[in-house]
């Protein structure tokens, strides 16, 4: 991971305990409330069951949490939180980034290793494992696995006897068995061992949000619809019924009026028959419940019948209420056999047939269930084509040939393409900067991987890496940088079977189709994190002086910046100096140049002092400054916060810190290169739209400020584009922007033409907060200005 934490609290904060405290209690609570305090299992479907199982072992974990603060077991806020373990071991992390006393390769034995402990003849034991793998018919079994490809890892730890077993292959006894002594102390705690799989290593160019077992299991926790049951049981069963009474009680009436004729004995057995009829029906079917009801037509039918049919005369009241329900139900419908009933019947009986959604989804799990369950599809096409008469001929599936299946069954089974990433992006799959911040390190393994020349290797490393992505993020104090994937002792082990430059064009590549392909797909959204740091990692790979940037949080930011915010900024003044951003957020780009340029000075003395040995004790981690008080005091400065602490300050201060550095943009543009196909001016018009729907999304909200934050960041976004359009065509956009913002309601115009004032007095060359203009920021101390809407 990156040099700034992106979980970061200031010094002496890491070890309260007040964070897990509210946490556990928030998860007891739930527990104990009524829809899933202990009772009758029964009476819980398997959904309730799991989350309830799901929310025990929430529970667990902070309680674990708190026990290991308790006994002095955890740090909480170090990169080695868990005593007994070191950096590189993956810690089981809970949200804030809290860490809990356990490792995420522990606990008890996984299937695969028991299976492979039997196979092997020894203890099912992990010590017994890890020496067995280390023998000649264990290494012999890990070259299998090495060449077949097929194995995964779901932690780091579970590539580690793999690359020994490289290693020893390779002829580098000596790197082997180096990495066995790091490895040997935790050899029968840590899974070590590798995971077999029955698929080999996945395409190197295709990805995918979810697997095939993933839509499987999507599929078969959907419920028939009760409603849509119902209704089709009221249309096949007690219709037809209904109309059976309703024909039987005619045959009693003349000129409309029932019982005018006595009924004989053939229609009193013909009734006993009717109403045992009904009791089979009803203990049948039960999901319509109307015909249960006295006062309605078929109730009252009904009741009538078993009355007649008991030998008991019929009072005034009832025989009134069965003449009236008679009439009615002939009135609206036809009498039984009439072409008008019967044409009614028909088109319901054709409405009543349409397969269910249920019905659908089954037979979609059927072609589903023959594929890799562990990964995503090629082609879905055949997944969701219509019914085929194949299908419709065989098994007991109900449903008639051509028919579709429907959209929200499609787009289930659409989430599990496997397809390079623009082609996702393209067709809709990749909805959010935050889901393909979730797919980029699949594509960032086989990247990071191309420096290593023998295949193998690189498929491990891929593995390795792909599951080193799955590593939480922990909660670290001063400036801390989290564990990087270069730390792990196997992938140190293996540093020098890299060859210099063979990584650099591919990671090169990557960097720059992944931004161009973020900053296009969503221009008026803030890079999120995960993103920020594969960019990074592409960045280091191809050896580029690229400084990205982390979103910090504000509940927990440690009031200074690493020494790369300034660096962002200072591309963002080579960039931007003179521009339409600086005139709008009146930005000095060349006293930011100046700051950037005096500091890295500073810190060029510093270090060369160090090396001449003249400083003593040289700085961890490369000699260089922790952070920049520099830039620090710029931001505050800008953020007029002086002093005091408190989340709605330091979050003026991060904004500030976006603003100077406009949060990886420049830094794309400047040190990577990417001119996103579509234009600026595009950008710049899709950035407004999110502006807008964001601004909408204010109106009647109790709590707004998140939103009025999105607004903020797309609208720096739309100031970024803007300052990059050539002059004719940021014109055009800004003079179309009111129109633009008048096609959504009518508040979101009113609360934006202050902020549309100030952007056209700075592209005038004036200031933006001057005159009727305001200058669009997100975070304040006080009521902002964008809520309430004002008067129009």
């Amino acid at each position: 991971m990156d040099d700034n934490a992106d979980q970061q609290r200031p010094a002496g904060a890491g070890t309260s305990a007040h964070y897990p405290q509210r946490q556990l209690a928030l998860a007891q609570a739930f527990l104990a409330s009524p829809a899933h305090a202990d009772g009758d299992t029964d009476s819980h479907d398997d959904a309730d069951t799991e989350t309830r199982r799901s929310a025990e072992a929430r529970v667990a974990r902070w309680r674990a949490v708190l026990a290991g603060i308790a006994d002095g077991r955890l740090t909480i806020g170090s990169r080695t939180p868990v005593t007994g373990l070191p950096a590189w071991v993956t810690p089981e992390v809970v949200r804030g980034g809290f860490a809990t006393s356990a490792a995420s390769a522990e606990g008890p034995l996984q299937p695969y290793e028991r299976e492979a402990a039997a196979l092997a003849g020894v203890a099912a034991e992990r010590g017994a494992l890890f020496a067995y793998c280390l023998t000649e018919p264990g290494l012999s079994r890990l070259y299998d696995l090495l060449d077949s490809g097929r194995y995964e890892a779901a932690v780091p730890e579970e590539a580690a006897l793999l690359t020994v077993a490289w290693l020893v292959r390779a002829g580098d006894a000596a790197g082997a068995l180096e990495l066995v002594d790091v490895l040997e102390p935790f050899a029968g705690r840590l899974r070590f061992t590798p995971r077999p799989s029955a698929l080999p290593a996945p395409d190197s160019e295709a990805v995918h949000r979810r697997t095939v077992g993933d839509a499987v299991t999507t599929l078969t926790g959907r419920r028939p619809n009760a409603a849509v049951e119902a209704q089709r049981e009221a249309l096949t069963v007690w219709q037809p019924f209904g109309d059976q009474l309703l024909a039987h009680w005619l045959e009693t009436a003349e000129a409309g009026r029932v019982l005018e004729r006595t009924p004989d004995s053939a229609w009193l057995e013909r009734s006993a028959m009717l109403l045992r009829r009904y009791d089979e029906l009803a203990a049948t079917h039960t999901r319509c419940t109307k015909h249960r009801d006295p006062k309605e037509n078929l109730g009252i039918l009904r009741g009538a019948l078993a009355e007649t049919a008991a030998g008991r005369p019929l009072d005034a009241r009832r025989l009134g209420l069965l003449r009236h329900a008679v009439a009615s139900m002939v009135r609206r419908r036809g009498r039984p056999g009439s072409d008008r009933h019967t044409e009614l019947r028909t088109r319901q009986a054709v409405q009543a047939a349409q397969p269910s959604h249920h019905d659908l989804a089954q037979l979609v799990l059927r072609r589903l269930s023959g594929l890799h369950q562990e990964t995503g599809v090629a082609d879905v096409a055949p997944l969701v084509a219509d019914v085929s008469a194949h299908e419709a001929h065989t098994g007991n599936t109900r449903l008639p040939a051509g028919t579709p299946v429907p959209a929200a069954i499609r787009q289930v089974v659409e989430a599990a393409l496997s397809a390079p990433l623009d082609t996702l992006v393209e067709r809709g799959m990749v909805p959010s900067a935050e889901v393909l911040a979730e797919l980029v390190p699949q594509l960032v393994a086989v990247t990071s991987s191309q420096s290593y020349p023998d295949e193998t290797l690189r498929t491990l490393m891929a593995a390795n890496y792909r599951a080193f992505r799955n590593r939480r993020s922990l909660l670290l104090s001063d400036l801390t940088g989290q564990v990087r994937v270069d730390e792990l002792p196997w992938v140190r082990a293996v540093a020098g079977h890299r060859v210099g430059e063979d990584g650099r064009a591919p990671a090169r590549t990557a960097l720059h189709q992944l931004g161009e392909l973020a900053v296009q797909a969503f221009p008026g959204t803030l890079l999120p994190n995960p993103l920020v740091r594969e960019l990074g990692v592409l960045a280091r790979q191809a050896k580029l002086d690229a400084p990205f940037v982390e979103e910090l949080a504000a509940d927990i930011f440690t009031g200074t910046f690493t020494p790369k915010y300034l660096a962002a900024a200072r591309a963002a003044a080579e960039l931007l100096s003179g521009t339409l951003y600086e005139r709008y957020y009146a930005i000095d780009y060349a006293a930011v140049h100046d700051l950037a340029t005096a500091e890295a000075g500073e810190a060029y003395k510093a270090n060369k002092a160090n090396k001449a040995g003249k400083a003593g004790k040289a700085p961890a981690r490369g000699r260089r400054p922790r952070s920049s008080p520099g830039f620090t005091e710029l931001c505050a400065q800008r953020a007029e916060v002086s002093g005091g602490w408190s989340v709605a300050s330091n979050g003026k201060i991060i904004e500030q810190a976006q603003i100077l550095t406009t949060h990886n943009l420049a830094t794309l543009v400047t040190r990577v290169g990417i001119s996103p196909e579509p234009g600026w001016d595009d950008l710049a018009w899709r950035s407004f739209t999110t502006v807008c729907h964001a601004t909408a999304r204010i109106h009647d909200n109790p709590r707004p400020l998140s939103t009025i934050k999105d607004a903020a960041y797309a609208w720096r976004h739309l100031v970024f584009h803007l300052s990059l359009c050539e002059p004719a065509a940021q014109a055009r956009v800004i003079a179309g922007l009111r129109g633009e913002a008048a096609r959504h309601p009518a508040h979101v115009a009113a609360r934006l033409a202050p902020a549309l004032a100030g952007l056209r007095q700075a592209a005038r060359g004036g200031a933006a907060d001057a005159d009727a203009g305001r200058r669009l920021l997100g975070w304040t101390t006080g009521p902002h200005w964008l809520h309430p809407a004002p008067r129009t």
